[in-house]
């Protein structure tokens, strides 16, 4: 398996973990487990090939939900010994958002060639699992916390593109672009960082 294989792989496995560990804060049964680690591990992806118009990839090689439901029930039986689940799963869909927007990134370039479109897949890739997530948990959803999100899987797709684009070999742009997205998600939830907030002007109803 090459490292774009890896990526992919680690990225819904490592969704999948969230969902997981989403499913446990909320005491849900086995079954409430699989669903959502499954659809929080496939959800990017999935919508993606839908917007690219080419074979769903957990339909073509279903062993991506043997990953989900395996991985859902590892966090099942272990769930309990871990400490602190929501810090857990913050960095655990650091680690995920930076592999899957590399991936989708990659996909969206070699499906249309265009470097403006695979940027948007590898955003919409690497956040839309996590969004989904919360959604389906009714958890405070990671799209609206204050520290960088959206941007750490805009900046990992396009530090991939750029490391491809100057000729590094598959690897090491795919390292390349992780390792920026991973930076910039971890520096937000360690430090806070964030980028300028929209504020109404004095005086003005903000509604």
């Amino acid at each position: 398996m090459d490292a774009l294989g890896i990526l992919d792989f680690a990225g819904v496995a490592l969704f999948a973990a969230t969902g997981a560990l989403a499913a446990s804060r909320k005491q849900l049964d086995i079954i409430g487990f699989a669903f959502l680690a499954t659809v929080t591990g496939i959800g990017g992806g999935t919508a993606r090939d839908l917007i690219l118009g080419v074979p769903v990839f957990w339909v073509m090689q279903p062993v991506y939900i043997l990953v989900c439901v395996a991985t859902a029930l590892v966090i099942y039986v272990a769930a309990h010994l871990i400490e602190s689940r929501f810090r857990w799963l913050l960095w655990l869909d650091a680690m995920a958002l930076s592999a899957y927007g590399v991936f989708g990134a990659h996909k969206g370039l070699e499906v249309t060639g265009s470097a403006v479109v695979a940027v948007v897949m590898g955003m919409m890739t690497g956040t839309l699992g996590g969004i989904l997530r919360d959604v389906l948990a009714n958890e405070p959803s990671v799209l609206l916390r204050r520290e960088i999100y959206i941007s750490a899987a805009l900046v990992g797709a396009a530090g991939y593109l750029g490391a491809h684009a100057v000729g590094l070999p598959l690897p090491a742009a795919a390292g390349a672009g992780f390792a920026a997205a991973f930076a910039l998600r971890s520096g937000a939830l360690a430090f806070g960082w964030r980028l300028p907030q929209y504020r109404p002007r004095p005086g003005r109803d903000p509604h």
